[in-house]
This record gives structure tokens, C-alpha cells and sequence, in this order.
């Protein structure tokens, strides 16, 4: 049995156990998952992250993401952060790089696997979310994720965005700015800001897509994931590294 189908089952022997007043463990983890009408089956949106044009010291990307989704521009140590720039160093060979690093929004994500009221979900075109309805606060799906991509909201929150609704108590990661997918626009803010600074290290398109600027480069010049050897199947793959 999945450790989902183990929940659900657990789920259905503990169904008068309370979570909030009138809602039962059972409920929300019956509650459905599926994904929007919007999102297409046959796409699977990713980026491609070129660590040889990642500038050293640039966070450009940081910054628009966190200008897009309503972000904290000067973060503390408790504050939500969607991406996060990681230097790497090569051994052998002592060669340094930075990357940026958020949800690898996995084909086989850990953090869909282990939370217990479905609200971290998949939707079919591949984008990795979580529901702020659903979310209870457990944190299993932080302690899940194998590359620290997701943040948990310790204060109260204002000036909140519309399109990308934050609360306290939610655990909350990169959306590949979904809203911006909905609305038929094909490019995340990272990848925006990216090539407005020159470096065009980040491209965002459809890995389904053998046309796509995307999968043609994975295609030619070749990719690798991060943590390949846990087999999550990541939607955000790397060159350079």
C-alpha cells in the first residue's frame, strides 16, 4: 500500500477524529485533489537553469519573485522564501557556482506523498501546490522535501496580493507563478527578471513540448536534476552543474 492509500485508510478508522470544530481527519482526506479545469494534461511545465550564466551575486530572480507573489524584499530568518540561491563547488576541480534552488515541482513528489489532508497537491500539467484551505500546519511535506524548497508562515500577513493568497499557519513554495499560467502568459517572473538583467540563465517553457526553447536544450545540450538518484522525476533541471 502507498503511504497515501495508508493515510486514507488511517483516515477512514479515525473519522470522528476532530481537526477544527466540524471538520474530521476522513473528511479532508477524502477531499479531491484534482486539478483545475485550466491546466492541461498534455503539458508539463519546467524550468532550465544554465549555472553557467547564473551571475555570481546576482538575485534577480529572488527579487521578482518575491515582488510577484507578495514576498518579504528584505527576508528575516523566519520569513518565506520561494527561491534561494546555493553555491555549489566542484571538488575536484574547485570550480565554483551559484544556482537558484526552489520546488522542483517532482513528477513523484514526497510532499504530495505524505500530507495527510491532500493539500499539497499535483496538478496535471505538472505544477506542484498547496491548497491554504486544506493546510493544517503539520509540516510532514517540509520534512519530505529532499531540497528544502518550502516554507512555513510564522506572522500575520498584509498587503497581500489577489492572484497568490498567503496565510499564517500555511506551509507555502514556489507556484511556478500559476497565476500567470491561468491567465496564458508564458513566463515566471524568475525567468523574466533573468533576461532583463542579460543573463537569460532561467527558461521557463512546456518539457513536453519537443518544439519548446526548453525541451529542444535539454534535448541538444543535455540536463541533470537535483538528488537524481532519489528518481523524482523534477520539473526544474539543471545545466552547468
Amino acid at each position: 500500500m502507498s503511504r497515501r492509500g495508508f493515510l486514507g485508510a488511517a483516515a477512514a478508522a479515525l473519522g470522528g477524529v476532530m481537526l477544527a470544530p466540524g471538520i474530521r481527519l476522513v473528511e479532508v482526506a477524502a477531499a479531491s485533489t484534482t486539478a483545475p479545469a485550466g491546466a492541461n494534461p498534455a503539458v508539463r511545465w519546467g524550468l532550465l537553469i544554465d549555472a553557467n550564466r547564473c551571475a555570481p551575486g546576482c538575485d534577480a530572480c529572488v527579487q521578482a519573485c518575491n515582488a510577484e507573489n507578495g514576498l518579504d524584499p528584505t527576508p528575516t530568518r523566519t520569513s518565506a522564501q520561494w527561491i534561494r540561491i546555493v553555491q555549489v563547488k566542484e571538488s575536484k576541480t574547485s570550480r565554483a557556482a551559484q544556482l537558484p534552488v526552489m520546488c522542483q515541482h517532482c513528477a513523484e513528489p514526497p510532499c504530495v506523498d505524505v500530507c495527510p489532508t491532500g493539500a499539497s497537491f499535483k496538478r496535471a500539467d505538472g505544477i506542484v501546490l498547496v491548497d491554504r484551505h486544506r493546510c493544517i500546519g503539520c509540516r510532514y511535506c517540509m520534512m519530505a522535501c529532499p531540497y528544502k524548497a518550502r516554507s512555513f508562515v510564522h506572522e500575520p500577513l498584509t498587503g497581500q496580493k489577489p492572484e497568490v493568497p498567503r496565510g499564517k499557519g500555511c506551509v507555502e513554495s514556489c507556484t511556478l507563478c500559476v497565476q500567470r499560467i491561468d491567465r496564458g502568459e508564458r513566463i515566471t517572473a524568475c525567468a523574466e527578471a533573468c533576461a532583463r538583467a542579460g543573463r537569460h540563465a532561467i527558461v521557463f517553457g512546456d518539457l513536453n513540448d519537443p518544439g519548446s526553447d526548453i525541451a529542444r536544450r535539454v534535448r541538444e545540450i543535455g540536463a541533470s536534476a537535483l538528488r537524481a538518484d532519489l528518481k523524482l522525476d523534477p520539473g526544474v533541471r539543471y545545466q552547468g552543474i
